[in-house]
């Protein structure tokens, strides 16, 4: 069966092999060199000014910036289930909330972060999607951060890069605080977090806020090549073998691949009929509207060994979504959207005759190498 879900990702197998070793016990010297060199490499990963690692999904990291980084009131960005989380986290912790909502095909628009910043100067933090996955939207967020930053420098932009962070190259000027998973783009199973941070970041962190995810705490160990609290050992050691893996490719060039993925995959859907959802699609994933989604699902699991995710709330059996994040063989994208064209035959919606195959590979080899 290949997994295609925008998360998790396959797992591949020399990663698989790096984590089947023996445990080793998280206070020791021989776990402190692992977490030095994936600490290492994530920083490049990231191209900030400090990392944490933690023990927990992604979630766990958008609280714990929120709660770090948030004094008193956050703007929220919602067009879609992850943007609507943050709110939701903010509103937990009792934080003032300021909500911009959008129809979760449609981006952000920077006009509306300005008057919202200019109606309420209490905002000193902002929380975004790079890429919301709910309907596979991309936010411009390196605009908007820019623009936070020209409004009041001290406002700190937490950005939710957990679908972008090994997708794409991200301008991370102004942006304090970016977030990422180990079950997206890079390939291991769920369970560890991973959030970028700014000097100024750290600054505003100063001490920390609350216990587990006191980001203070953290900095101060991992800075040491140890954890606070509990490491996910195991997971840890396959994080410093996935970025081995990309910095071995070659961050241009994993970042090019996964871009002529993405293009080919979009070219090659709309080809054969099928209706892009977002307005500004994002490039870890292809989401497309389809009334009849799940059966598109069905028959592309069955028949063709294909397991891609559905929509959720409003869109629940009328979206499809593909993954293209990762270290994906280009044959198993092809693949993907020839089953799609062949399900689309089985329900006698478009006879077969291979378009989807053939505008794949005219793209992607038109983008590969561009």
């Amino acid at each position: 069966m290949l997994l295609f879900t925008p998360g998790p990702t396959p797992v591949p197998e020399e990663v698989r092999m790096a984590m089947a070793g023996p445990t080793i016990h998280h206070r020791t010297p021989e776990f402190e060199a692992i977490f030095k060199k994936a600490r290492e490499r994530l920083m490049r990963l990231f191209g900030m000014d400090e990392c944490v690692v933690l023990a927990s999904s992604g979630t766990g990291a958008m609280e714990a910036c929120v709660t770090n980084l948030c004094r008193r009131k956050a703007l929220t960005v919602n067009a879609g289930k992850f943007g609507e989380r943050f709110g939701k986290i903010v509103e937990a912790f009792g934080l003032g909330h300021v909500e911009l909502k959008y129809a979760w095909d449609t981006p952000a628009d920077v006009e509306d972060i300005k008057a919202a910043l200019a109606d309420d100067p209490d905002i000193d933090a902002l929380c975004i999607q790079i890429s919301e996955s709910a309907g596979g939207l991309r936010h411009p967020v390196e605009e908007i951060a820019a623009v936070v930053k020209a409004v009041n420098p001290d406002i700190m932009v937490i950005a939710d890069g957990i679908t972008a962070v090994g997708v794409e190259p991200i301008d991370v000027t102004h942006i304090d605080a970016l977030v990422a998973g180990s079950q997206k783009a890079l390939m291991l199973p769920p369970g560890m977090a991973m959030i970028g941070l700014s000097d100024a970041a750290v600054k505003k962190i100063g001490e920390g806020n609350g216990y587990y995810f006191n980001l203070a705490d953290e900095i101060k160990k991992q800075q040491k090549n140890t954890t606070a609290y509990t490491a996910p050992t195991t997971l840890i050691i396959g994080l410093e073998k996935v970025l081995e893996m990309i910095e071995k490719q070659g961050y241009e060039e994993f970042y090019r691949k996964t871009r002529a993925r993405a293009l080919a995959t979009r070219a090659a859907l709309e080809a054969i009929g099928c209706q892009l959802y977002p307005k500004a699609p994002a490039l870890s994933m292809s989401a497309v509207f389809d009334e009849e989604a799940n059966m598109v699902r069905l028959i592309l699991k069955t028949e063709f060994g294909v397991n891609i995710a559905g929509g959720q709330e409003h869109l629940k059996g009328k979206l499809f979504r593909i993954n293209q994040m990762g270290l994906i063989p280009v044959y198993e994208s092809a693949w993907v959207v020839n089953a799609v064209e062949w399900a689309f035959d089985r329900m006698d919606r478009r006879p077969y005759d291979g378009m989807a195959s053939k505008v794949f590979n005219e793209v992607y080899y038109a983008n590969e190498n561009a």
